[in-house]
């Protein structure tokens, strides 16, 4: 049976219209892709995130003594269009609340760009911070912040002594057993830290109107934890013997060490800054560096100060609309790219406009990370062969990356054109690196392998959001794809293995959750393709099961949807606003299933698609690409990973979510599903 077989929906009136609205649908989609590809050959859309990336550049520019810089005003433009009209900014849209740390941090770069507090939407922002409980319930970074522009005692953050540079490999707290994001911010924020330096607010720009009771009785300290371990209150003591030693070691003039230290992270974070001007392909360490080595005496016409400041005139990290400019948090240029070469291939012969895919696979070929970044300190003799997501990011290839550019270069790999342009070594390079990446579990995480110690959670500096990379399964089946498609037997040891881990991570209603991508529909969505590309027997009750759960979450109109509070909440879980892309990542699933029970859910499903796409494209501010999840209490997720087990049982002071909207989800996906939609109609 096929989906043209069973009862359509009456506005088809037969499997010929199906057809044709099909091919309509997708030819439109292709041409729109064709003609948003750039000179070179690839793709990119902004990633949209929050206000803090607004806010924190406002503050830094402040803090770099660049009051006449051209974003100023453009950066407050941007945080006054996207306040709330509660006064709060959020971080994803259409959020159920605001966000304490991001509305703190708006609020002090508008007053640091000279807006009065009683202008109306500071006046707003106050009486919502006052009414969540004020300051004293913000992260760790908006307190550095603060610090940062006078407003904090910086003995009142958590110490990040720079001799952590010294630690060794074995040792639990050297910086590469923290994530890629949380290392390359670590490295500048411990030198802040040990300078400890502030360019005050002037009188008049002050946050006095934060502090209602005066600051003499604030109380500065971190809020305790609601389930604290031995381990929580022994870091917390140990904060405060490091500050206590900071202290008596700078009136006694104990500097030697401490001066070292600081010249070992300066050459760190020297090297590792990325072509375009950036640091680790994300906002936060490109902001810290540039303000630690400011501090260190760098001029900002120094080349590596020029060039990380250069990098905000870069369309890669910049979006202008009107009289605002917003920042973005990373650029997804490769995971565009081959997404859209994916989404080519399953359009067929209506998604094969030659020319532009020849210059996409061409570029591709040419992003092949070569050199070795921070994953080798652990993996010494592995060779190089990653993808990295964004322009300029050698030090961090990841795993999700490299998986789908192997899937999307895999068909080409016979065709003597690219034969000749060595597909098959780059391929290969690919292969060898993932497979070294695995980790113990059989899963894969994004940029390290291994990276999962969870006493490093413990510490105060972490409670930002994810401090580690464990592995996931989204990754992991798309790693399982990738050597599939590639001709690898389903019984080599690293898909046996794989296979393994995505058994053991399926939620009791069948369903997989999403690290990448919200969430379980993303994850199921993942999962069920990778099984039937490696052979397994999609006729088995456990795929049954994430096919069922599928279905049970279709809405009426025959579309998906996902809030990124699934993260927060367990009973969320595939349940929001329809969308495309959501909408695509189920029908991928059911389709790579392909039981004949679910074949009117796949047409409703196509038929949501086809009647909402809109000169070609499919319109969708919604979030569905996750950076940090945010990990919220009474989440029943993943109850079988030790680590997030972990996370979950530690308080709602965890529950520091950063999500994002990738501008080509909600196209390529959609192309993607419509494409093997036609293929089984």
């Amino acid at each position: 049976m096929t989906i043209s077989d069973v009862e359509q929906p009456a506005h088809f009136s037969g499997s010929d219209n199906f057809h044709s609205a099909l091919r309509s649908a997708i030819a439109g989609a292709v041409d729109w892709l064709v003609a948003r590809q750039k000179p070179d050959g690839h793709w990119v859309a902004r990633p949209e995130s929050n206000a803090c990336m607004e806010a924190q550049w406002r503050l830094c520019l402040w803090f770099l003594g660049l009051d006449d810089h051209p974003l100023n005003p453009r950066l407050a433009q941007a945080l006054l269009d996207t306040q709330r009209a509660d006064g709060a900014w959020e971080i994803y849209y259409n959020a159920p609340n605001g966000d304490i740390n991001a509305t703190v941090e708006a609020y002090a770069a508008l007053r640091v760009s000279g807006y009065a507090a009683d202008h109306p939407a500071l006046a707003k922002a106050e009486r919502w911070i006052h009414s969540k409980g004020g300051l004293r319930n913000v992260r760790v970074f908006t307190r550095y912040w603060l610090a940062l522009i006078g407003e904090w005692p910086w003995e009142k953050t958590p110490n990040l002594p720079p001799e952590v540079i010294w630690l060794p490999l074995w040792f639990p707290f050297n910086i590469y057993h923290f994530a890629q994001w949380a290392r390359a911010t670590l490295m500048p924020i411990a030198l802040l830290s040990a300078r400890r330096p502030s360019r005050p607010l002037p009188p008049d720009r002050r946050l006095d109107a934060l502090f209602p009771a005066g600051r003499a009785g604030f109380d500065y300290d971190l809020p305790a934890k609601t389930n604290p371990d031995g381990w929580d209150i022994f870091f917390r003591k140990t904060d405060k013997v490091l500050h206590a030693l900071q202290e008596f070691g700078h009136k006694r003039g104990w500097t030697l060490w401490r001066g070292a230290a600081v010249r070992q992270a300066l050459e760190w974070i020297i090297r590792h800054q990325d072509a375009d001007g950036g640091w680790g392909g994300i906002q936060p360490p490109w902001i810290y560096s540039l303000m630690a080595l400011h501090v260190e005496g760098y001029a900002l016409d120094h080349p590596v100060m020029a060039k990380g400041l250069g990098a905000l005139n870069d369309p890669g990290w910049r979006t202008d609309i009107g009289e605002a400019s917003f920042i973005h948090a990373t650029n997804s240029p490769v995971w565009d790219t081959i997404l859209t070469l994916l989404a080519f291939d399953d359009a067929g012969p209506l998604g094969s406009p030659s020319e532009a895919v020849e210059k996409a696979v061409d570029w591709v070929l040419g992003r092949q990370v070569l050199v070795k970044g921070d994953w080798s300190v652990k993996l010494p003799h592995v060779q190089p062969g990653g993808w990295a997501f964004e322009y300029a990011n050698n030090f961090y290839p990841d795993t999700d990356d490299t998986a789908v550019a192997l899937i999307a270069l895999a068909p080409f790999r016979n065709d003597p054109k690219w034969i000749s342009r060595g597909i098959e070594d780059a391929l290969r390079r690919g292969v060898d690196w993932l497979t070294a990446m695995q980790s113990e579990s059989g899963g894969w995480g994004a940029f390290d392998k291994d990276n999962t110690d969870q006493l490093l959670t413990k510490i105060p500096f972490c409670d930002f959001g994810e401090a580690l990379d464990p592995p996931s399964v989204d990754v992991t089946a798309h790693v399982v794809e990738a050597f599939a498609r590639l001709g690898i037997s389903p019984n080599h040891p690293a898909i046996a293995r794989g296979l393994a881990y995505i058994r053991a991570q399926q939620e009791p209603d069948g369903s997989w959750f999403g690290r990448w991508g919200v969430n379980y529909i993303y994850g199921t969505g993942a999962v069920l393709p990778a099984l039937a590309a490696v052979g397994e027997n999609m006729g088995q009750a456990y795929i049954g099961r994430a096919c069922d759960w599928l279905k049970s979450r279709q809405q009426e109109n025959g579309g998906w949807g996902e809030s990124c509070a699934s993260y927060m909440q367990a009973d969320m879980a595939g349940r929001g606003t329809a969308t495309a892309s959501q909408t695509a990542w189920a029908l991928i699933g059911l389709l790579a299933a392909n039981r004949p029970q679910d074949h009117e859910a796949i047409a409703q499903g196509c038929q949501f698609l086809i009647e909402r796409q809109s000169e070609g494209t499919w319109p969708e501010p919604e979030y569905t690409g996750t950076g940090f999840p945010g990990y919220g209490v009474g989440q029943t997720i993943k109850l079988n990973d030790p680590l997030l087990s972990e996370r979950l049982r530690q308080g709602p002071e965890l529950s520091r979510a950063f999500m994002l909207r990738y501008g080509l989800y909600c196209h390529y996906f959609p192309l993607m599903a419509l494409g093997r939609a036609l293929r089984q109609a």
